[in-house]
């Protein structure tokens, strides 16, 4: 997985595009992108766009309401039963969120321990502090995602960007603590949204360097920002070569430790190789 491209449910029309996105997954989203007032319509909507989806479309995540909402048993009751590859939570407080989405799902899926699990894990400051003192591994987890637009609505933020465009202290630690969390969990860490729609080189410029730092994937809120992160977290042929040097050596080694290319290697370089190999 390298994009995970945000699409409104209660769009027919951004619905019927998403079926064939360029994106590896997409987000079908019941949470922000659906008013209050219009939740059990953009709900009916997706149920029936799910149900007419033709096999071998993209796949599907859908975010549905926080689980301190009226409409989050609905959503589950409604899209579990439909089979679609993950369901994201947002709002998360804690590991203990991902107990109770559990119990919420089991009962509706066709099949047992299909469905993943995507946390939005930086939303709230619990969920921030959470993430150092907690572990977040779970048979469902499949990927953290962080986001500041949230968060710096609750911490009183002006902006959650420096002049020069980079994350300012607070956003930049529940980055890292994210990405931290994510890989003790043996899970997908995922990239923030980049949201200057017309700036597809400073969102290039983002998606190196949360990949250089560990990242595995970047959500997009437009399908043009699609290609862009496809193409930065896809692994170069360089790269590909290199961890499949370091697998060979390794397994022919009559130690821990092997050379390639003049470098010594050992598990922590096979656990980088897997890792780039895992995207082929």
């Amino acid at each position: 997985m390298r994009s995970l491209l945000f699409v409104p449910a209660g769009s027919p029309k951004m619905l019927e595009k998403s079926v064939a996105s360029a994106a590896d997954v997409v987000i079908l989203d019941l949470e922000d992108a659906v008013q209050q007032s219009a939740k059990a319509e953009a709900r009916a909507m997706l149920v029936q766009h799910l149900r007419d989806r033709p096999a071998g479309s993209t796949r599907v995540a859908v975010r549905v309401n926080g689980l301190a909402t009226e409409w989050c048993a609905d959503d589950l009751a409604a899209i579990v039963p439909l089979r679609p590859d993950f369901i994201m939570l947002p709002k998360t407080e804690g590991p203990a969120d991902l107990a109770s989405l559990d119990v919420m799902i089991a009962p509706r899926e066709l099949d047992r321990g299909r469905t993943g699990i995507l946390v939005v894990a930086t939303e709230t400051t619990g969920s921030v502090l959470a993430l150092a003192a907690s572990r977040w591994a779970h048979p469902r987890l499949r990927g953290m995602l962080w986001g500041g637009e949230d968060l710096a609505a609750e911490l009183g933020s002006t902006t959650n960007r420096k002049a020069d465009g980079a994350y300012s202290s607070p956003f930049r630690l529940a980055r890292d603590l994210c990405l931290m969390a994510a890989r003790r969990a043996g899970v997908l860490a995922i990239d923030a949204v980049w949201t200057d729609l017309r700036d597809l080189q400073g969102l290039e410029a983002e998606a190196e360097a949360a990949r250089r730092d560990g990242f595995d994937a970047k959500a997009a809120i437009h399908p043009a920002q699609v290609e862009v992160i496809n193409r930065v977290f896809q692994p170069t042929a360089d790269e590909l070569s290199w961890a499949r040097r370091v697998i060979d050596a390794l397994a022919s080694a009559t130690t821990g430790i092997a050379v390639v290319d003049g470098q010594m290697v050992d598990a922590p370089h096979a656990a980088r190789a897997r890792r780039i190999l895992a995207r082929v």
